[in-house]
């Protein structure tokens, strides 16, 4: 920026000075206007919007022999064949300048093209030759770049995901999905650097913030993160940060989902610590140079386990518990807090944000006030106004959060704050109430899946308790995903006799039907989903069901209508600056220069529900759209 700014600078002085010497002799500057600008809205490939097109050839009266005639006698002349291409290209209706107006600027810096002044900024050293793209070189039109998009989701397939590992199919509220995820008054100005223009967005943030302190049963929240895996590699820094680095391993029980052990060993490498992975029983902290260590809960393989004494036996130790868990798992489970857990991390996906083949989605971290110092992530706070009125700003938010520089952790541009809004706004809709009905439901047709393969035989069910996932051994689990496959069903192979089957909000008796089906191996199945309800019990131990409330905040307990949030979500979004109002000051990345071309096919079906860890044959759309690293 700075070599741009002083060649232009110098350009300019050169033009002032020449300019000034031929206004001395009564010379006409060899620069005078445009006399004429043509609208922005015609094509830039048209050729009305040629430099050379002079005034009285735009409005008819002189040069007609460039007059293009249709009828007898009329002066024809050919018509170029950039006339004939579409007309809605991308550029002109986002870069708000004319190619006119582009030469007019680069001129004013002394310069004859925009690319004279590129060339005379950009280093050479550091500019490659060329880049070719031989389908998208000429660049696309907007309708073009929606059926492109369109033929990639066609060569997504949809199957029915029961993989789990902390991805779940959901049910996206329409008033959520139309009026905030599509909607530019909230995600084109999402990320809320300035308060004052930002109240409505930090009300939304301070909601998500109670939701996860009410159901995790810690203080202290933040608003929000990129991913769990990040997540528990941030709480993974945290342990080491409150004992000041002076102890280097951090241990992760097997029972953690495999993406999130991958994550924290990667990030570990960073901080110079000792990553261990070990079973719960084997897990030893006579090193004396453990930090912390992470459980899941419940477990990647649907147990769930009282961690109470394993808790006070780290705490004996000198050892902080970060504690992996699930929102929806919370609703009937006993809180972490309330174990004894010092950090709790997750993710707040299937609260209303769809898989999208594995994110973005809002992630949270919840501890104690001893340690909301080291927290990464923005933090909302309550405050007051010049008038003395209640007000919010960002407490802390961290790398942005200029006082603390090196020290400081994540990048709250990163945390999501689009998506911690949708899942706040999830909760919101559905209220405490609502939300038990749906972790109950869940719950009950794990407990279904249950009983029915314990009545379908040769197959053993897991006799610890669980929440939404069934362990099943069986003699070919391999054979039997097979099976599953050829119904359009995903499951997850642990090994070679070893199933998991999850559960979530989309599930229906229907499915639960051909799931026995597929587990029969073509045996015929005596019962249905619906008859087994009467057999279905909790399946979580009463020393472990939650008996604390949650969501008592009037907020979870007022909008639980459609017309209701609906006018929620306006009141907030009007009390934000966003593109609908102005070009934004701060506060939104990359976010508000996405055209709605761009975000439009973000929302379908095609793209929005994969697994992440589905087979790479069903998500070919998407394995188009990655680019592959390049080769040196």
């Amino acid at each position: 920026m700075e070599r741009a700014r002083k060649v232009a600078n110098r350009a300019i002085l050169k033009r002032l000075v020449n300019e000034s010497k031929q206004s001395r002799n009564g010379e006409m500057s060899s620069r005078s206007p445009v006399s004429y600008t043509p609208s922005r809205y015609v094509s830039s490939l048209s050729p009305f919007g040629s430099k050379n097109h002079s005034r009285s050839d735009s409005l008819g009266a002189k040069n007609v022999s460039n007059n293009v005639g249709f009828g007898v006698g009329s002066q024809i002349r050919s018509i170029s064949v950039e006339a004939l291409k579409s007309s809605d290209t991308f550029p002109r209706r986002h870069n708000s300048a004319t190619p006119e107006e582009q030469t007019n600027m680069a001129e004013s810096c002394g310069f004859d093209s925009l690319d004279a002044l590129i060339d005379a900024t950009v280093p050479k050293a550091i500019r490659i030759d060329s880049m070719k793209f031989p389908k998208f070189d000429g660049g696309l039109t907007e309708s073009q770049m929606i059926e492109h998009m369109k033929d990639l989701e066609s060569k997504n397939k949809i199957f029915k995901s029961f993989i789990g590992m902390g991805y779940y199919n959901t049910h996206v509220p329409p008033v959520i999905l139309r009026n905030i995820m599509e909607n530019p008054a909230w995600y084109t100005q999402y990320t809320p650097y300035q308060a004052e223009i930002s109240q409505g967005r930090l009300e939304s943030l301070l909601n998500f913030q109670t939701m996860i302190t009410d159901l995790t049963g810690l203080p202290m929240s933040n608003a929000s993160l990129l991913d769990e895996g990040t997540a528990a590699a941030e709480a993974m820094a945290m342990c080491n940060n409150i004992v000041k680095g002076k102890k280097k391993t951090f241990i992760i029980a097997n029972n953690c989902h495999p993406q999130t052990i991958d994550i924290c060993k990667t990030r570990a490498d960073g901080f110079d610590l000792k990553v261990i992975t070990a079973d719960l029983k084997d897990i030893d902290y006579s090193s004396g140079d453990v930090c912390g260590v992470l459980v899941q809960y419940p477990g990647t393989e649907g147990e769930i386990l009282d961690y109470g004494e394993f808790v006070k036996n780290a705490h004996a130790q000198g050892v902080k518990v970060v504690m992996a868990t699930d929102l929806l798992a919370l609703i009937m489970l006993k809180p972490p807090g309330e174990l004894g857990a010092d950090i709790v991390v997750g993710s707040a996906q299937r609260f209303g944000v769809p898989m999208g083949y594995g994110g973005p989605h809002a992630a949270f971290l919840a501890t104690s006030q001893e340690y909301k110092r080291m927290m990464p992530g923005r933090i909302i706070g309550v405050s007051v106004d010049s008038s003395g009125k209640p007000a919010l700003r960002m407490a802390m938010q961290t790398r942005e959060q200029h006082i603390r520089r090196d020290k400081a952790t994540s990048n709250i541009c990163t945390a999501q704050a689009l998506l911690a809004n949708m899942a706040a706004m999830y909760a919101v809709y559905h209220g405490p109430e609502g939300l038990k009905t749906i972790a109950q439901r869940v719950h009950g047709l794990a407990g279904a899946f249950a009983v029915g393969l314990k009545k379908l035989g040769n197959i053993e069910v897991q006799g610890l308790p669980f929440f939404d996932t069934v362990k099943v051994t069986c003699a070919d689990a391999h054979a039997i995903a097979d099976a599953a496959y050829k119904s359009e069903i995903n499951l997850r192979v642990v090994d070679a006799k070893t199933i998991t089957v999850s559960f979530d909000e989309t599930t229906t008796l229907d499915d639960l039907d051909k799931l026995f089906k597929v587990f029969a191996g073509g045996k015929p199945v005596s019962f249905t989903a619906a008859s087994l309800a009467p057999e279905v019990e909790n399946a979580i131990p009463s020393g472990l069901l939650r008996q604390s409330s949650y969501l008592t905040h009037q907020i979870f307990n007022m909008y639980h209508t459609e017309h209701e949030l609906l006018r929620y979500l306006h009141k907030l979004q009007s009390k934000d600056l966003s593109l609908c109002h102005s070009m934004i000051p701060l506060g939104s990345c990359t976010m508000k220069l996405n055209a709605t071309t761009e975000m439009m096919p973000v929302t379908w079906p095609g793209f929005t529900d994969i697994h992440p860890f589905a087979p790479s044959e069903q998500a070919q759309g998407y394995q188009a759209n990655i680019p592959l690293p390049r080769t040196p």
